[in-house]
């Protein structure tokens, strides 16, 4: 056991770096479904937007001053984007909402394609993130340590929002019920709104670690990690924080295993078989509750 890891310990070490980048946006993906029933489509390109917003801030501007740009531009991206394309669908079947999430994905898609011609936009180097250092017989960049770190604190400042503030208190409540909520005198526009301000903050700090280990966006450059993510959730059980970070963790780990086994060619394969088999074993996750109608 301790040859295999020794021999796979940088595929190990990416592992749970990737890992930690698809649960930042995973996150994304469960809190929305829990309040609006949303699976939103668009999450994995909001990630590609932020990753092309810091390639063409740093051309003008200081790297740090950059950083916070692209989490207020992709936290406002995601207001925006709720305001306009799923308030007004609030009343519609969850067809239609679905169908508008389809559509903002391939809207950011094209204008991402349009302002950038299609051609591959080398991402800045950070600094710290993108020194190398020895982790025993492996060389890896500083990101893949500071990933899995920076998640878990992200994930236990969220769950004891959620847990222990008046803003997570509403949230809980309107995942819950949501008319119930709304007669109680919760704002429920509010706490939508704040659902999207998390998840595009977490997703836009996933792009900062993802493009960092990966140098490179293009304008389909979120649609694999935020397909994986989605396979998260619902790997974890979509609605639950801690199942979809923990689903993040072991598609990561799992993958990138392969990769190092020499299955390069099926580690993306394996995340959608992954997916078939808890749907068909258990559809509602790890950590997902079966949902009752009452009569």
């Amino acid at each position: 056991m301790s040859e295999f890891i020794s021999s796979n310990l940088q595929y190990l070490l990416t592992g749970i770096s990737v890992g930690g980048q698809y649960a930042l946006i995973a996150i994304g993906y469960t809190m929305v479904y829990g309040i609006l029933r949303l699976i939103n489509f668009a999450h994995g390109d909001v990630f590609m937007i932020a990753g092309l917003i810091m390639v063409y801030a740093t051309a003008s501007l200081p790297i740090y001053v950059s950083i916070i740009l692209v989490l207020a531009a992709t936290v406002l991206l995601g207001v925006i984007i709720e305001k306009v394309a799923y308030k007004p669908l609030r009343s519609a079947p969850r067809m239609s909402v679905m169908i508008s999430a389809i559509g903002v994905s391939y809207l950011l898609q094209n204008c991402a394609l349009y302002f950038t011609g299609g051609l591959p936009q080398v991402y800045p180097e950070i600094p710290f993130l993108s020194e190398k250092i020895n982790v025993g017989p492996a060389t890896t960049p500083m990101v893949t340590l500071v990933t899995p770190v920076l998640t878990l604190a992200l994930v236990i400042a969220l769950v004891s929002l959620i847990k222990y503030t008046k803003v997570g208190i509403a949230m809980r409540a309107v995942s819950k019920d949501f008319e119930t909520s709304e007669l109680m005198g919760i704002k429920i526009n509010s706490v939508i709104s704040f659902t999207f301000v998390i998840g595009c903050f977490l997703a836009a700090v996933g792009s900062l670690l993802y493009f960092t280990a990966y140098n490179s966006v293009i304008p389909t450059s979120g649609a694999m990690p935020g397909l994986k993510a989605f396979v998260a959730a619902v790997f974890g059980g979509i609605g639950s924080v801690p199942g979809a970070v923990i689903g993040a963790f072991i598609i990561g780990i799992c993958e990138n295993i392969m990769k190092g086994l020499g299955w390069t060619a099926f580690s993306d394969a394996f995340t959608f078989v992954l997916l078939i088999v808890i749907l068909l074993v258990k559809p509602t996750g790890i950590f997902g509750e079966k949902s009752t109608d009452k009569v």
